[in-house]
């Protein structure tokens, strides 16, 4: 009870920062906030948003973003935009299951398939729809998801066919999900903070861990960890979430204008993002790691062995909406891929 009061008192607090430090205003004006830096992907995509939305609606609506946290960090700007303090947040989906549990349908693995224009198919069509309309019943807006990227694999340990897997400790977020995933290979998870992952790796707490290409060249993992296998396997999503109150007060023009802008800017971000996780891999390959593509055959291998422990534990924290989610997808998924 107590933390809830300080998260409150930090969300007045940024309240009365915001409106001390609000402008004369437009017809309709937009906070967005958000973790990654103004040189990453989310932020470029974003300011390209907001120069579309101000052009499409003649200066009517005009957005201001704010990167690498100055609004607070995750869980405070979420509960800032369902407080209606900022308008805006884009949020890693992996830091909203604490309010929504049905959007750790992201977190299973092999979610999409390989080709990234089928990818995209699933992504706006009713799968993402599904997810996107659960934010609804919590006091969010969502009316985007966008790519950030894909995981791989690195281990201190080889890595040359699934059953390598087996008796390997790999670090995951606190994701049952995730859990779920290494547990079908015969790999133990063991959940720990992000920040604890270099040494743990460095001390042999677990033998590897799996993040994005970029990351994994940031965070110098390479140090600690000899094999990398570039699987894709886990998604890193984004949601864009508004504060109700404030989409319902804009005529529906302007809504569908704000919708397409982050439809039409979705390719240059995952554009951007590629771009960066081509440069990370060359720079892990330059440092020496043993470097390994994952195979179209192991790539199916592993899907029938991950995705339906991943979806079991899925459905057994996401209950009736998890389900709604889970019959979109597998119904797309098939249309989309031709495979079950």
């Amino acid at each position: 009870m107590i933390g809830t009061h300080f998260r409150i008192a930090g969300v007045v607090a940024l309240a009365a920062t915001l409106l001390a430090g609000t402008a004369a205003a437009q017809e309709f004006t937009a906070r967005i906030g958000h973790l990654e830096s103004p040189q990453q992907a989310r932020h470029q995509g974003l300011e390209m948003v907001a120069d579309l939305v101000k052009e499409r609606t003649k200066g009517a609506v005009e957005f201001t973003i704010y990167p690498a946290g100055q609004l607070g960090q995750a869980r405070e700007m979420n509960e800032g935009v369902q407080l209606g303090v900022i308008e805006g947040t884009v949020s890693p989906a992996a830091f909203l299951a604490g309010f929504n549990p049905a959007v750790s349908i992201l977190d299973v693995p092999f979610l999409y398939p390989a080709d990234r224009k089928k990818a995209s198919e699933l992504r706006d069509g009713p799968f993402g729809d599904a997810v996107l309309d659960s934010f609804e019943p919590l006091g969010f807006k969502a009316v985007a998801i966008w790519p950030n990227g894909r995981k791989s694999f690195t281990s201190n340990k080889p890595m040359e066919s699934v059953d390598a897997f087996d008796g390997q400790r790999f670090r995951v977020m606190d994701s049952q999900v995730l859990m779920a995933q290494f547990n079908a290979v015969g790999a133990s998870a063991v959940p720990l903070p992000f920040g604890e992952l270099y040494t743990a790796l460095q001390t042999g707490v677990v033998d590897g861990q799996e993040n994005a290409l970029d990351t994994i060249a940031t965070m110098k993992y390479n140090e600690v960890q000899k094999n990398l296998l570039v699987s894709g396997h886990g998604a890193n999503e984004d949601v864009v979430l508004f504060n109700p109150a404030w989409w319902n007060s804009l005529p529906a023009e302007y809504q569908t204008i704000i919708v397409e802008a982050f439809d039409d800017v979705s390719p240059k971000v995952e554009a951007i993002k590629e771009a960066s996780q081509d440069k990370a891999l060359k720079t892990l390959k330059d440092a020496g790691m043993n470097v390994r593509e994952l195979t179209d055959e192991e790539r199916q291998t592993m899907r029938e062995k991950m995705y339906p422990k991943a979806r079991e534990a899925y459905l057994a924290q996401a209950g009736d909406a998890g389900k709604t989610i889970v019959d979109a997808y597998e119904a797309e998924y098939q249309k989309v891929t031709g495979e079950k």
